[in-house]
């Protein structure tokens, strides 16, 4: 077994945990505290039930995004927390909604202890065979802080906004339709300019950055981490 291959058990595994373990915790615990009570307190389950639901469509949805992983982790483990607390109320037992607040506090930070734990078991170091798992993998531009670089099993997307709204914000390219990829250093007195939409205009930066030429497009994207995306890229490309 390779080095990457155990990364991304690793991974997976605590993703399961996160998108599938979280709503089976809650639901045994909402199914205990039903028992203690009449037939129509069962009803509370369909909470947890639902959101197992949802962590299996979403985890068979997000399994290679890392991106998605900490938001999906933080939502369910806040909801979590703050059901457990506030679900004795149909007993008629109240102390535990004292406990709410903390709860939706621990179970968020939870959730995203083990997003972010999954996410460094996979990419802490990025290293270069990552380009042959089907994982997008996100690299920040400096300078823009919501802008990224999204690099997909066969595309590539510059987008300013991590959730973008309109086809103004985000551009992509299939690996098949770039031309060109160039490690240069910017000196920080260089105008950047984006043919898409970003929140704020960028600043500019000292550092190192790669010029991606794709479909007649030349952008300048400074990252830290221009000579491994280059190399990533660069894989992608042979194999697509």
């Amino acid at each position: 077994m390779t080095e990457v291959e155990r990364r991304h058990r690793r991974a997976q595994r605590v993703v399961a945990v996160t998108y599938l373990g979280i709503p089976l915790v809650l639901l045994g615990i909402v199914a205990w505290i039903s028992t203690q009570g009449p037939a129509a307190t069962w009803i509370g389950c369909v909470v947890p039930a639902g959101m197992l639901v949802l962590g299996w469509i979403l985890w068979r949805r997000h399994r290679y995004m890392p991106r998605w992983w900490a938001g999906v982790g933080g939502l369910f483990g806040g909801i979590a927390g703050l059901f457990a607390t506030l679900y004795p109320l149909v007993l008629g037992v109240w102390w535990p909604a004292l406990l709410a607040l903390p709860a939706l506090i621990v179970g968020l930070v939870v959730g995203l202890a083990l997003a972010r734990a999954a996410d460094r078991a996979l990419l802490v170091p990025v290293v270069p065979e990552l380009a042959e798992t089907p994982y997008e993998l996100v690299f920040r531009l400096r300078g823009m802080p919501l802008a990224a670089v999204l690099l997909g099993a066969d595309s590539v997307t510059i987008q300013g906004h991590p959730f973008p709204r309109s086809e103004e914000q985000s551009r992509s390219y299939p690996l098949a339709s770039i031309t060109g990829t160039f490690e240069v250093s910017l000196s920080g007195a260089e105008r950047l300019k984006f043919p898409i939409a970003i929140p704020h205009p960028p600043v500019a930066t000292e550092g190192p950055a790669i010029i991606l030429q794709a479909s007649g497009d030349d952008w300048v994207l400074p990252s830290n981490q221009a000579p491994t995306l280059i190399e990533l890229l660069d894989r992608r490309r042979s194999i697509a």
